[in-house]
């Protein structure tokens, strides 16, 4: 990761390295905080925030969803990405990290009375799992791990504490030689990776699992809109892990992720082991969203 000028917290920007912590915050303790994951492209027209809106509304449903009252509103922390782009005058696409979380001040598991925090990170970030990922597919395994089940976390809360079981697949994935891992839930179902959601293509038609056991993606959401634009079948409904094996394509989308191939799946080739062609074309409507150049999704981009 490369540093940027300023991080903004509790109002003020910061330069970079003086952006601090007690060691005592009560979310490195106990879990509670929430984060958003956003991105910003260069485009013709200049950097561009790609649903600025729909990632920081997802924020503060997080924050309320795990009982955390935010001292800033929606249009407030909107300003704040916008203005924290500007002043770090990014020259390449950017990634974004706003974080709410509980400070120092209290201990135990009781947090309410803890101080709120909140804080926007943003720097220049590539490809998370690879150019070459993006084109040729990545490898991956599902986990021994279930997703977090719905009755013991909230899913549909970008929360820190969720985060755990991700680390572990995805650590449990890479010792074993694979690029990325696949969760179940605590039914067998396909849930989503460790931090992406999941799409195969069967016979024509785009198939991805409800949100019952995964966070409300807004990169799938995407997805699923450029697929009707195409006239392409698409269903909400559950995978199992042998459907995936015999799937004519699949791919992994998210913020980070964007829209990656998954050219193999626990030693299963996906149909010739090569991007697909839906997938290839899904990805590349994807790109021209993000950089500007599908005017029917202006909407989605706020120009800095």
């Amino acid at each position: 990761m490369e540093k940027a000028k300023f991080i903004w917290m509790d109002g003020k920007f910061l330069p970079w390295d003086e952006a601090k912590v007690h060691i005592l915050t009560h979310t490195l303790h106990y879990g509670n905080g929430v984060f958003e994951g956003t991105r910003a492209y260069q485009t013709e027209k200049g950097l561009a925030i790609f649903r600025l809106r729909d990632h920081t509304k997802r924020l503060l449903n997080s924050a309320k969803i795990v009982k955390i009252d935010v001292p800033y509103s929606l249009e407030e922390l909107e300003k704040v990405q916008i203005e924290l782009l500007r002043k770090n005058g990014f020259k390449n696409n950017v990634y974004i990290r706003p974080i709410i979380f509980l400070g120092y001040g209290k201990m135990g598991l009781y947090h309410i009375g803890a101080p709120v925090q909140v804080a926007v990170a943003s720097w220049e970030w590539g490809t998370y799992l690879g150019e070459e990922g993006l084109e040729k597919g990545i490898r991956v395994k599902i986990s021994s791990f279930s997703r977090n089940s719905v009755k013991s976390t909230f899913g549909k809360a970008k929360v820190v504490a969720n985060y755990l079981n991700s680390q572990m697949a995805k650590y449990e994935a890479i010792e074993a030689g694979y690029e990325e891992a696949l969760l179940l839930d605590e039914e067998g179902f396909v849930a989503e990776g460790s931090g992406e959601c999941f799409f195969i293509v069967r016979d024509g038609v785009l198939i991805t699992p409800p949100n019952d056991n995964s966070l409300e993606s807004i990169t799938q959401a995407t997805v699923i809109e450029l697929a009707k634009d195409r006239g392409i079948p698409v269903e909400r409904r559950r995978i199992t892990r042998d459907e995936v094996y015999i799937a004519d394509e699949a791919f992994f989308t998210g913020t980070a992720a964007e829209i990656t191939p998954i050219r193999e799946v626990d030693g299963r080739v996906i149909g010739n082991g090569k991007r697909g062609e839906m997938t290839t074309q899904l990805q590349a409507d994807y790109f021209d969203v993000v950089y500007g150049r599908n005017p029917k999704y202006h909407h989605y981009l706020t120009f800095i």
